[in-house]
């Protein structure tokens, strides 16, 4: 990969992948880094068209690190959020002051000294999350945004491209969040659009040329980011990838459709391994969350080795490399911006594989491990893949097994693929399904009083989940249209033997999670 013209030094901030992500939606490439691996490059000569001090945890008052390397540079346009701010007013001598008064969540801003960006009002609303505060400004920097606290809420250097932000634009809280930041890449740094979806793809499958030679196995599952690997790479492999899609009983009915479309209107070489049985033979008794996803995530390795094995004994076929459809989410979580030496980089398994043994001597083939979600799905299209391939809702690798709460048994599985299919079938007909970024529906292990055909009924109970996100990390629930939850919920409750009463899940995420396990 080539380095990317925007820089972002991550200290931690649990917003620090949305800079990213705004900085390419506004067509400018960037990468996040370390710390350690930021002095490293600049001691190598190598430096970015402009670099972001992200927002942090720590404090000022406890972080003894000299970042003088990056602030020394004068002509490097730089820009300070939150903590990064604070660094910068600390090292060209204002005063940051510990806050006896925090600002967390809403605030009101207002525009100073006559400082201006072309189409924002001089009033917005942003979203804040400190507590240290500069209290005295630095000399050459003017004060160009203040809270309704009176607090410094923006700086700006007068001669050298440095602009410091005391609040988060990077979040979708922050109105005209994305216009301050374009302000700082176009009119302050001077840079050029760079990042579009014939980039992205030129990019991906550089990372999967040199392989071409080589058989690729792919853990297939279906969702967006296994099918736009899958056919990214098989544009430069061709029939050396081969799909393997695991049926562990554990699927929705509209899954088993999907699959058999896609065998039948893609030229990916998909075969389906029917292991059902030995699935839920492994999970019967079980009830805990963590035990089920790690039996579930050992028997996919169980039957992939198998696989493998077969494949070589039986027809000559050794495989090279693993294709995941590994996210740069995954990547950015696997980094540590406090490790000193920067190196802790292991790749998380957010496939439905769970990673496979080193014993089987396989490289990792990632050619989507610079992206986000929805630059995947924008890739997708790209390729020619149908909308509604790439625009699917996520599934978890795991599947129903975690959405039964309690002992997984053949008849519990079956009201939640029932379930699910009735909201999938009354979505769709309404045509609210891309309304939601997920939907789905759980089995509670709990029994309530109902009343069919005139007789007591003491049956399990549904729970309907349906949120809107961008990327998981954060998520809202949908607020559907009453009738349209009376349908489904009258559907499920006639049709889904053994289920009395349907309830609608609306909290949000945090403090609750997408999947109830």
């Amino acid at each position: 990969m080539s380095l990317r013209q925007i820089w972002i030094v991550d200290f931690g901030s649990q917003y620090t992948q949305l800079i990213t992500r705004k900085s390419r939606e506004l067509g400018f490439s960037s990468e996040i880094i370390t710390v350690k691996k930021a002095r490293d490059l600049f001691s190598e000569g190598k430096k970015p068209k402009a670099l972001v001090l992200s927002g942090g945890p720590q404090s000022v008052f406890e972080d003894e690190n000299d970042y003088s390397f990056i602030l020394d540079q004068v002509d490097l346009p730089i820009l300070g959020v939150c903590y990064g701010m604070q660094l910068m007013g600390k090292y060209f001598g204002g005063t940051v002051e510990k806050g006896t008064i925090g600002e967390y969540g809403h605030a009101s801003l207002n525009f100073q000294n006559n400082f201006s960006i072309d189409g924002v009002p001089t009033s917005i609303n942003v979203w804040m999350s400190h507590s240290d505060h500069i209290t005295k400004l630095p000399d050459d920097f003017e004060l160009v945004m203040s809270s309704h606290n009176g607090l410094v809420a923006a700086i700006k250097h007068n001669t050298r491209p440095v602009l410091g932000l005391q609040f988060h634009p990077e979040v979708e809280h922050s109105t005209h969040g994305k216009d301050i930041l374009n302000y700082f890449f176009k009119d302050i740094a001077g840079l050029e659009v760079d990042w579009s979806a014939t980039e992205m793809l030129d990019e991906a499958k550089q990372l999967v040329k040199g392989v071409e030679k080589s058989n690729v196995l792919c853990a297939f599952s279906g969702g967006v980011d296994s099918l736009v690997a899958a056919t990214l790479a098989h544009e430069v492999i061709g029939d050396n990838l081969y799909c393997f899609f695991v049926d562990h009983g554990l699927l929705r009915p509209q899954d088993y459709h999907h699959i058999e479309t896609l065998k039948n209107e893609t030229q990916l070489n998909i075969e389906i391994l029917n292991v059902k049985d030995e699935f839920l033979s492994k999970l019967a008794g079980k009830s805990d969350p963590e035990e089920k996803r790690k039996t579930i995530g050992k028997t996919f390795i169980e039957v992939f080795e198998k696989k493998v094995h077969e494949y070589e004994s039986e027809r000559g076929i050794k495989f090279d490399y693993l294709l995941q459809g590994t996210l740069y989410p995954d990547v950015i979580e696997s980094i540590s911006p406090h490790e000193e030496d920067g190196k802790s980089v292991t790749i998380k398994s957010h496939h439905n594989v769970g990673g496979l043994p080193e014993r089987m001597k396989l490289k990792l083939l990632e050619p989507l491990r610079y992206l986000f979600k929805d630059e995947v799905r924008q890739m997708g299209e790209k390729l020619g893949l149908a909308y509604e391939w790439t625009h699917r809702h996520p599934f978890p690798g795991p599947g129903i097994g975690i959405r039964v709460l309690g002992e997984l048994t053949a008849e519990r599985i079956l009201k939640v693929q029932h379930s699910d299919q009735i909201l999938f079938e009354e979505l769709t007909k309404a045509n609210l399904y891309n309304s939601t970024w997920q939907a789905l529906t759980v089995l509670l292990p709990v029994k309530t009083v109902g009343v069919k055909g005139d007789a007591r009924a003491y049956e399990e109970v549904i729970c309907l989940r349906m949120v809107n996100s961008s990327d998981g990390m954060t998520a809202t629930w949908t607020d559907m249209p009453h009738e349209f939850l009376s349908k489904v919920s009258a559907r499920i409750t006639n049709e889904v033997k053994g289920v009395t009463r349907v309830v609608y899940d609306i909290t949000s995420k945090p403090p609750g999670t997408i999947e109830w396990e």
